[in-house]
């Protein structure tokens, strides 16, 4: 997206969600104003987070996600779209910073 990112996240602890966007955000911020020349943050506010609590919560997130970019007329079709992680998911390309859930991968035998 242009403005923002969506990610799908399950920690293997409490709070590791939140450590993560912290190094995230410093990392980041750290490439993208030495990269550009810039200073200050690059972020308008404190990242946004949500429970996924169901099975079937999440595989609609699944979808909300690698859909977005169609909606926000950035592709024609999820495929086209270079970020989204729609190519490891349907298409099973390899992705190392994408690993499927197993509720995802519980849709069908077949990878």
């Amino acid at each position: 997206m242009t403005n923002h990112v969506h990610l799908l996240v399950t920690p293997f602890q409490t709070g590791q969600v939140g450590s993560m966007m912290q190094a995230l955000g410093r990392r980041f911020v750290r490439y993208v104003n030495d990269r550009y020349h810039r200073t200050g943050t690059l972020w308008e506010g404190r990242y946004k987070a949500c429970p996924v609590d169901s099975d079937h919560y999440l595989l609609r997130c699944y979808r909300d996600i690698e859909l977005n970019p169609v909606r926000a007329g950035l592709a024609a079709t999820p495929d086209l779209y270079r970020w989204s992680s729609y190519h490891a998911n349907a298409l099973g390309e390899h992705a190392p910073l994408i690993t499927a859930h197993p509720a995802y991968l519980a849709l069908d035998p077949q990878p």
